[in-house]
């Protein structure tokens, strides 16, 4: 797989296979510690000074060299992905949350090390980061613009897929996995989430007229024939399919592909079943397929004028002293 360190191996191996972690996350584990493998063969002067990070190889860490690190050294590495990798508080606190998980896999899953010095590792501050979206206008005028689409075929699929994003709110992945089995009669969709956890998805009606406008012109013979949407080649479109076609939309109506991206139309699809549908945050965190609360409160920021109009239905409200 890769030239890692067999206790690391085992590690990505257990998360993946045993906890159910995406692949996307476990190679964002890979990443963040053979980095810090690579920063502790700096620290431990077991490199040449001036190695660059990139050429140092990490094959030979073992458990002895795992057992004398300790929270100095992970302090240590934070600073470092701070003041010499330059990375942002969102960046470092990943990086505290693969130290936290691979240390207490050593200590109480597998019990190779004795203590665990990622116990008392803090995560450092990170400012709250409002989602970007689209209003409801530009999220009409996406719609409008997929519309003038002079090929059938694709002009019902991307409409289909964009509807769906907005609708929804699903992940880039969830929409290019979804299979025409998984669709059923009663209007709700079955899709693979974080951590390969399934979830029902309830079609509104115009998802359901998009999808079935587009099976009538879908190409019949196909790679996948359970693929919904299929790309120019008769494959089942890729992720990278997806959002070079959504952006091409986006570049149509005049939005900056640098700010806006697909997973901005999930964030809209949320902003707008909070703003206008009257969504209670528990409601939209099982849509969203959130882990916690505490992710989907981010959508709670926008809707100013909902707070407001709280406080005007007070009943004290209209009690002016004269």
């Amino acid at each position: 797989m890769y030239d890692i360190p067999l206790i690391l191996e085992d590690y990505l191996n257990y998360m993946e296979t045993i906890r159910g972690i995406s692949p996307n996350t476990v190679k964002e584990y890979y990443y963040d510690l053979s980095t810090f493998f690579r920063y502790i063969k700096i620290r431990y002067r077991m490199v040449p000074r001036g190695t660059e990070l990139e050429d140092i190889e990490i094959h030979d860490i073992d458990l002895d060299l795992i057992k004398r690190i300790t929270l100095q050294d992970l302090h240590a590495y934070i600073s470092f992905a701070d003041k010499t990798l330059k990375n942002g508080n969102h960046a470092k606190a990943r990086k505290v949350s693969s130290l936290r998980s691979f240390f207490n896999y050593l200590y109480s899953k597998v019990n190779l090390i004795d203590k665990n010095p990622a116990e008392a590792l803090e995560s450092p501050k990170t400012n709250t980061r409002y989602p970007v979206y689209l209003t409801l206008e530009q999220a009409e005028n996406l719609l409008d613009a997929v519309l003038e689409n002079p090929n059938e075929e694709y002009r019902k699929r991307d409409y289909a897929i964009i509807m769906l994003f907005l609708n929804c709110g699903l992940r880039l992945s969830e929409l290019s996995s979804i299979d025409i089995s998984k669709i059923k009669s009663n209007g709700t969709l079955s899709v693979i989430g974080k951590g390969n956890k399934e979830r029902t998805i309830y079609l509104n009606e115009a998802c359901q007229k998009a999808i079935a406008d587009y099976l009538e012109v879908r190409p019949k013979e196909v790679k996948d024939p359970d693929a919904l949407f299929i790309s120019k080649r008769k494959n089942r479109m890729s992720n990278r399919a997806i959002q070079h076609m959504v952006d091409r939309y986006f570049k149509k109506i005049g939005l900056d592909t640098k700010v806006y991206s697909v997973h901005k139309l999930r964030h809209t699809a949320a902003t707008l079943m909070y703003k206008h549908g009257n969504v209670d945050i528990r409601a939209l965190k099982e849509i969203l397929g959130h882990e916690s609360v505490s992710t989907t409160q981010i959508y709670t920021h926008i809707d100013d004028d909902r707070l407001r109009d709280a406080v005007k239905s007070n009943p004290l409200a209209n009690r002016i002293k004269k």
